[in-house]
């Protein structure tokens, strides 16, 4: 029996939705930094970064519409930990570092345009009150601002990104690029831990499910046509998010002997703006940064107070959406510099959890056979992620057991316990089913 398929229009639009669903302020201003701190070293370092960035979220989408929802992900391992880690997840893709972001981002790119003598803190201060009340309340009726929206910012911000990438592509820059020390002789592992940055795996496992939704209504409702639908629509999202990501690196690289200590994308992104348009490509910049990552915003405020608002209903929507707008303003007010650091250690933390859990989910039916397997290798995974991630947050440079372990040099400590997390699990699972029987 043949498995229903989309056609091509229908795929084109499904993948369309997956490219639009990810990419927002986070993927624009990593690339660059990337391109200019990694220098002679780009190219290994994106191949490492297009496998977080781009790779793992696609598995991400193909293993939550095979197995369900994070939350049936998740509670394999236990109900306590789904409710727990769903809920990380939704904060850090949420107020506590991707919504402060849009604000940040977009104060980055409009800060060139602010009159000279300034204070900056108070402009900051006053843009993301300004910020954050419009995207509340836009929050509370979304519908026809975000279709507005995602007509003229999308496709524009797409025509933008191609234009200074073409600009840097024509006029490179002949110097040699020094590599920073955290991309010096291991910058594929390095360019791989950078796309944790994206977040786009966390966002995956909340996003898997509308689009395994929304293909499953188009008629395609097996398994197979279902992982088969998918993996197209996410090789077109990839595709197109890979050529924007090298290209947005390429910019990061030919302006790193202007600005060799540039700390985030969006500054490198004005000056390559500003060099190649003048003024008038700053302002543009400014334009579409704002409107892109105020759409952004609304919807993240959107999601995740809906998320909330279901999972505590005594706390109304109007209430949760609130008190992330205003805790988010106050996140944002510390600057894109200090966000990013701090989403280091936290991402550090959440991402080797998901991988795992994104890769038993791919091979659910096998694992759900022995299903000890779930709680051993993740309770195995976080406790070498979350303390290394601790100590790195709070007591850089202390040593811990985990940094004895192979591939700690590589930030991957955690793959040898995981791999021992299996190995028990299947044989925690086969004597209980021993003793069964």
């Amino acid at each position: 029996m043949t498995s229903a398929k989309l056609t091509s229009r229908q795929s084109l639009f499904v993948g369309v939705t997956l490219f639009s669903m990810f990419f927002g302020a986070g993927n624009l201003i990593i690339p660059p930094l990337l391109g200019l701190q990694a220098g002679d070293a780009v190219v290994p370092a994106m191949i490492g970064f297009l496998v977080t960035g781009i790779g793992l979220p696609m598995l991400g989408i193909i293993a939550v519409g095979l197995a369900g929802t994070i939350r049936d992900l998740a509670s394999r391992v236990h109900p306590v930990f789904s409710s727990v880690f769903v809920a990380a997840i939704y904060l850090a893709i949420g107020p506590c570092l991707a919504i402060p972001r849009t604000s940040s981002t977009s104060f980055e790119m409009l800060q060139p345009l602010l009159p000279a003598g300034i204070s900056l803190e108070v402009a900051r201060l006053v843009f993301s009150v300004a910020f954050f009340a419009v995207a509340y309340l836009l929050a509370m009726h979304p519908s026809a601002l975000t279709k507005l929206l995602g007509r003229i910012t999308g496709p524009a911000l797409i025509v933008l990104i191609v234009a200074v990438v073409c600009a840097a592509l024509l006029n490179p820059v002949d110097a040699a690029r020094a590599t920073h020390d955290a991309y010096e002789g291991h910058a594929v592992m390095a360019g791989f831990q950078t796309g944790y940055q994206t977040m786009d795996l966390l966002a995956s496992l909340t996003f898997g499910i509308i689009i395994a939704t929304n293909i499953r209504e188009l008629g395609v409702t097996d398994d197979a046509g279902l992982t088969r639908e998918v993996s197209r629509a996410g090789v077109f999202a990839g595709l197109l998010m890979g050529l924007i990501y090298c290209g947005l690196a390429v910019v990061g690289l030919n302006m790193a002997p202007a600005m060799p200590d540039a700390t985030n994308g969006a500054a490198i992104l004005t000056a390559s703006a500003t060099l190649h348009f003048g003024s008038m490509g700053t302002v543009v910049v400014a334009a579409i940064f704002l409107l892109a990552c105020l759409n952004v915003c609304i919807g993240l405020i959107s999601c995740c107070g809906t998320y909330f608002a279901e999972a505590f209903p005594r706390v109304p929507y109007r209430m949760w959406a609130l008190g992330f707008a205003v805790f988010s303003c106050a996140v944002s007010n510390v600057g894109l510099d200090a966000i990013l650091a701090f989403s280091v250690p936290l991402l550090n933390a959440l991402y080797p959890v998901a991988i795992v859990i994104v890769l038993m989910g791919m091979m659910h039916k096998g694992c759900d056979l022995v299903p000890r397997v779930w709680p051993w290798v993740v309770g195995f995974t976080g406790v070498v992620s979350v303390a290394t991630a601790l100590r790195d947050a709070f007591f850089a440079g202390a040593w811990l057991p985990f940094d004895a372990m192979p591939f700690a040099d590589l930030g991957m400590n955690w793959v040898v316990p995981a791999l021992v997390g299996m190995v028990v699990g299947v044989a925690v699972s086969g004597i209980r089913s021993s003793a069964v029987e």
